[in-house]
C-alpha cells in the first residue's frame, strides 16, 4: 500500500481464522478475509473503506498452513520442494454498505531445495507466522523460486494492483 501510495492505518484482526469445511480453496480464503474486515468493521467512522486479506498456500488442492515450529516448516518446504503450489488471496473491501470481494491466484514453482538450504531458512528466517512457511521477498524466494505465473505482490500477501483498480469503483 505504501509503494501505491495510498494512505492507511493497520488494524489488526482479532479474527479467528478457522472456516467450515465443503469450501473450495478460493472461498475460504475469501470467508477468512471477510471475517477480518467484519472483526474491524465496528472499530471504525463511516465513510472508512477496510481491506482485509488472507493468504493461503495450496498444494495438491490441500491447504498449506502456517506451520506450528521447526520441524513443521521444515516439512512444508520440504514438499514444496522441486513442485508448482498456488497462492490465493481473498480481498473483502468495504465501505459503508458497498462490498468489493475478489481472489487472486498466483502460481509458484520451487527448484529442488537443499536439506541444508531448507534448515538455513528455517533457522535464520524462522516463518512461522507465514503461509506455506516462507515469504516470497526473503532469500528463499531469492534462491528457490523458479518461476511464477500471475502477480508477485500477490504472493506476498497482496495483489496490490488489482486492489488499487477495485478501489476505483468504490468511487463510481
Amino acid at each position: 500500500m505504501e509503494w501505491a501510495e495510498i494512505k492507511f492505518d493497520v488494524i489488526v484482526s482479532d479474527s479467528d481464522e478457522s472456516y467450515p469445511s465443503g469450501l473450495t480453496t478460493e472461498q475460504v480464503a475469501l470467508h477468512i478475509a471477510r471475517m477480518k474486515a467484519l472483526s474491524v468493521k465496528g472499530k471504525l467512522n463511516k465513510g472508512d473503506t477496510i481491506i482485509a486479506a488472507d493468504t493461503i498456500v495450496v498444494l495438491d488442492n490441500e491447504i498449506i498452513g502456517k506451520p506450528g515450529n521447526k520441524q513443521e516448516a521444515i516439512n512444508i518446504l520440504s514438499s514444496l520442494s522441486g513442485h508448482r503450489h498456488l497462492v490465493i488471496t481473498g480481498v473483502i473491501i468495504l465501505k459503508d454498505e458497498k462490498q468489493i470481494a475478489f481472489t487472486d491466484t498466483t502460481e509458484v514453482w520451487f527448484y529442488e531445495l537443499s536439506p541444508d538450504q531448507i534448515d538455513f531458512y528455517v533457522e535464520k528466517y524462522k516463518p512461522y507466522d507465514k503461509a506455506g512457511a516462507y515469504a516470497i521477498q526473503e532469500w528463499i524466494g531469492v534462491i528457490g523460486i523458479k518461476c511464477i505465473r500471475g502477480d508477485f505482490y500477490n504472493v506476498m500477501g497482496l495483489p496490490i494492483s488489482r486492489v488499487v483498480q477495485e478501489l476505483k469503483k468504490l468511487d463510481h
